[in-house]
């Protein structure tokens, strides 16, 4: 026993067996001929049929080269840096943000932030969390860069009310990214 579908074509039910004939004698001509003439319609207005193999495969080619070029002219960050020029970019950039973080500059300090950070955490919510006032220095004790990642390790000098000058360790993320070293926020709660 053959099993039947039903398909809808323009409203229409219509049984079909399962090899997708249709089941009607009459009607089934009429049927085919109208499935047929939108088939080949549909072929007719493709892009491919259109343009043939070669326009196609052009259209590609350039789509692709598009793609490498742009690829290619973005800069790499720090991928083409010497290790010792990425640390020495890195080195800077920290340095001048906590200068700024010191001074209490939050605007200034905001604008060290990675594009990622600055979009999870904006301006207004960046001046809520951070508290300044109490740091005073910090040193960086190690990086370590990897392509277009530097990890610092570094010691932070703050004041409390009860203590002065109490030492603490802690680390930054930095990536190498369009020609310089932005800061990656975590946030520390």
């Amino acid at each position: 026993m053959h099993s039947v579908l039903f398909s809808l074509w323009s409203r229409v039910a219509v049984p079909r067996r399962w090899d997708s004939r249709i089941l009607f004698g009459a009607a089934s001509g009429a049927w085919q001929r109208a499935r047929l003439a939108i088939r080949s319609d549909l072929a007719e207005n493709t892009f491919a049929s259109g343009y043939g193999r070669q326009g196609v495969a052009g259209v590609l080619a350039v789509l692709l080269a598009a793609s490498v070029a742009g690829c290619a002219s973005m800069s790499g960050g720090g991928k083409d840096l010497a290790p010792e020029a990425k640390r020495a970019l890195v080195t800077e950039r920290i340095n001048a943000r906590w200068n700024a973080l010191i001074k209490g500059d939050l605007d200034q300090a905001y604008t060290f932030m990675s594009a990622g950070s600055r979009e999870a955490v904006p301006l207004e919510l960046y001046k809520d969390k951070i508290k300044p006032g109490t740091w005073r220095a910090v040193k960086i004790d190690s990086m370590q860069c990897e392509a277009e990642i530097c990890q610092a390790k570094m010691t932070l000098t703050y004041d409390h009310r009860m203590m002065k000058g109490i030492q603490t360790p802690f680390e930054e993320t930095w990536i190498l990214e369009k020609g310089n070293a932005w800061y990656v926020y975590r946030d520390r709660d």
